[in-house]
């Protein structure tokens, strides 16, 4: 019972973390186009499906469709994704070049983590309250002692603290990392 709470809240953690790559911080980071879906003969599909994606440099994305007739609806896609990324294609290839973030664009980044870390710390909290409930319902049906209730709750809260504490982390290295200049 401990163990399916455990991977449900390791996987809140992961998708923060998946979250959060998503997020730019004037570091070229491949993961920024992961939810740009390319219009692939007529079915939305994955950039990383129908593109290489590598970082020439610190401020540089470079994407090459690999097929040549994909170089346009890809380029239409990064636009419309509203990244707020312009790119510009040279042949095959499509170059984003992101520019340096301002102070108050860092500042609003910076919310947003906050936000999806909260999101999480929430998932992490109703992920307890349902063992909680489960845990409770136990010692209803099944006559569990209130001394096995006791260690089963504390164990419950000792998990979740550990993985807000792993939330709180994540969120204190992206945002270090979104308002350093």
């Amino acid at each position: 019972m401990a163990s399916t709470a455990e991977d449900r809240m390791k996987k809140a953690v992961e998708n923060l973390v998946r979250e959060f790559a998503k997020v730019r911080t004037g570091q070229a980071n491949p993961a920024m186009l992961d939810a740009v879906m390319v219009d692939y003969y007529g079915s939305p599909t994955p950039i990383h499906q129908v593109a290489a994606i590598s970082v020439p440099d610190a401020r540089t994305l470079g994407v090459s469709p690999w097929e040549k007739n994909m170089v346009g609806p890809v380029d239409k896609a990064i636009r419309a994704s509203g990244l707020g990324l312009n790119p510009s294609t040279e042949g095959s290839m499509i170059r984003i070049i992101l520019p340096p973030l301002t102070e108050e664009r860092r500042k609003d980044l910076a919310k947003i983590c906050k936000s999806f870390a909260e999101d999480a710390r929430v998932a992490v909290r109703n992920i307890r309250r349902d063992e909680n409930d489960s845990i409770k319902k136990q010692v209803k049906d099944e006559g569990l002692s209130q001394d096995q209730e006791k260690k089963l709750l504390d164990g419950m809260q000792k998990l979740t603290d550990r993985y807000i504490a792993e939330v709180d982390k994540a969120f204190a290295n992206k945002e270090k990392e979104i308002l350093t200049v």
